[in-house]
């Protein structure tokens, strides 16, 4: 049985960029998928062929029951959007903007000025709702932006990165908020570079490259993939440094990476805070004087590198910031 969000095979090419190469996802009703990847990734491209802004080429998608491709005026009345950039009317109020939304899905007036009340207070927009939305921060816009996704209660959401930009405080007010939702039913699939923010929201993830899924699981089972524990070191002096690769080679599963520049080393191991202890004992034994040792568990950092072969970026899309050479045409595909 699909879940609330299923697709198969989505491809769609601009040009001669093919934005999706065959996506397939399968999000469980009242659940979380993150939709992880870089710039130009297909992430964008993706959520689009899903709500029903853009037609794929082929490929079939299902959305709250309903097929994408037949019926798509019934999919937009099931489902909630939250883009990249907050589509509020700057010259309205953020009351005003929150019962326009409901009166455009034929909310009677009370109804949708008791939705406006309640949701601007949900998102802290109380004391400036009647105000004009032009006088808001964009941590403010970006709050009424979905809000305005909520009005209509929708049981499938979309959010496509709506943290970026945001700060620290914004951008945690906003999990609660998402996490509220899933709590009450909603299913959502989210888009993000953020790894921190698919790794504390999402149940499970896809990663994308190149406008394919080129790894799925829960966050435990991708950084699984990745490798175990690692012990890292910092020698005190750099005359120390191989005898200490000496030493964590007796206790290490693998290789030891040895940065000269900064004095660490690095090796993959199994045994956890017990063996760490053992190995600080033998550094010890040996007169090796280190600055920092700890034990690391892999990240959804590492898993990103190891699949894409770059760290994740961070950046403005209007303008390409942070993405390399080669991925500029996928990201104008990706707008």
């Amino acid at each position: 049985m699909p879940g609330a969000i299923y697709a198969e095979g989505l491809v769609k090419t601009f040009g001669d960029v093919r934005a999706l190469d065959g996506v397939d996802l399968d999000v469980p009703e009242g659940t979380v998928l993150g939709l992880l990847g870089p710039n130009g990734a297909g992430k964008t491209t993706a959520v689009r062929c899903l709500t029903t802004l853009l037609r794929p080429d082929s490929g079939k998608a299902v959305v709250a029951g309903i097929d994408v491709l037949k019926h798509p005026n019934e999919v937009r009345r099931s489902i909630g959007l939250s883009g990249q950039f907050a589509a509020v009317d700057e010259y309205l109020t953020g009351r005003e903007n929150l019962q326009m939304v409901g009166q455009l899905y034929q909310m009677k007036a009370k109804e949708a000025k008791a939705r406006a009340a309640e949701l601007l207070d949900r998102f802290n927009l109380a004391d400036a709702a009647d105000r004009p939305s032009k006088t808001y921060s964009g941590g403010m816009r970006r709050r009424l932006d979905l809000a305005a996704a909520l009005v209509v209660s929708p049981p499938v959401m979309f959010m496509d990165e709506p943290t970026t930009g945001l700060d620290p405080r914004n951008r945690q007010q906003l999990w609660e908020v998402i996490q509220e939702l899933v709590q009450g039913g909603t299913t959502l699939l989210l888009t993000t570079q953020y790894l921190e923010e698919a790794d504390h929201l999402a149940h499970d993830i896809c990663v994308v490259d190149h406008g394919r899924v080129i790894a799925r699981g829960t966050s435990d089972q991708l950084k699984g993939q990745t490798g175990g524990e690692r012990v890292e070191v910092v020698a005190h002096e750099r005359e120390h440094i191989a005898t200490a690769a000496e030493v964590l080679r007796g206790f290490g599963k693998g290789e030891v990476a040895v940065a000269e520049h900064t004095r660490k080393l690095t090796v993959p191991v199994t045994g956890g805070a017990k063996l760490l202890a053992e190995v600080i004992r033998e550094l010890d034994a040996r007169g090796v004087e280190i600055d920092d040792i700890g034990l690391r568990r892999p990240t959804l950092d590492d898993v990103f590198i190891s699949l894409t072969g770059h760290v994740a970026e961070v950046a403005d899309e209007t303008n390409g910031q942070g993405a390399d050479a080669k991925s500029k045409s996928r990201q104008e595909a990706d707008k």
